[in-house]
């Protein structure tokens, strides 16, 4: 092929990398770090503070919470999330958020095309067959972030067998009696082992663009019906 062929598919494709913007451009990215030692005899007083505070343990509504993401490569953004996952909220006070932690069922993952929520399911991405599931799980929630958060989250975050510590901003405040907890931020796939780079004319980014919309009832009904269904269930076999 003749050089100047050559140029014009280069001036092409460079052409064709900066017209595609990306939903990701710009969004807070997550600061990763090694895990945290696990906590001293030292940090004992700090969690017997914190019982003091009379945390109480509740469910994420997982039906009318969300957990997306946002992948992009050369020619433009793929979008697409988890359908199944469970979690809970940690609450002291009235709705002072204390710690969160989920587990995200991966062979549950989707995406805005067929062929390529199977290929992310494979072991160039998730490898959902050998690791079923992913986690995270906060170890500080402060009040105050960048921009327009109102909370800093940091806490130890696991994917495919690896796991990391990361921190990123979150908007907590609450409505109709429900904690609604939301965020948006960058994760590094490569940090957690997810390295396929795509087709040579068309790479993947390494950032992958997490969205988070998470609801928590405070009720105490809404804590307790899903207890008494079970209960009501049981009985009802049993007679």
């Amino acid at each position: 092929m003749h050089t100047k062929t050559w140029m014009i598919l280069l001036i092409a494709a460079l052409t064709l990398a900066v017209a595609c913007e990306s939903e990701i451009d710009g969004k807070a990215a997550a600061e990763v770090a090694e895990p945290a030692a696990e906590a001293t005899e030292e940090a004992a007083p700090a969690e017997e503070a914190a019982e003091a505070k009379e945390v109480r343990e509740l469910a994420f509504n997982t039906e009318t919470s969300k957990i997306e993401w946002v992948g992009a490569k050369v020619t433009g953004d793929h979008t697409g999330g988890f359908e199944k996952w469970e979690g809970v909220g940690h609450v002291s006070g009235d709705a002072t958020l204390e710690k969160v932690a989920f587990t995200v069922d991966t062979t549950s993952i989707y995406s805005d095309n067929d062929r390529l929520t199977g290929h992310l399911k494979s072991d160039d991405f998730f490898a959902v067959e050998k690791h079923p599931t992913a986690s995270f799980e906060s170890t500080e929630i402060v009040e105050g972030a960048e921009g327009d958060a109102t909370h800093t989250v940091t806490g130890n975050m696991t994917m495919l067998g690896n796991t990391k510590q990361i921190t990123f901003p979150v908007t907590a405040s609450v409505e109709d009696n429900t904690l609604k907890v939301a965020s948006e931020f960058t994760i590094k796939r490569f940090d957690f082992g997810i390295e396929y780079k795509g087709q040579a004319d068309d790479l993947i980014r390494d950032e992958v663009l997490m969205k988070l919309n998470m609801e928590l009832p405070l009720t105490a009904e809404a804590v307790a019906a899903e207890p008494a269904a079970e209960e009501a269930a049981a009985e009802g076999s049993e007679g």
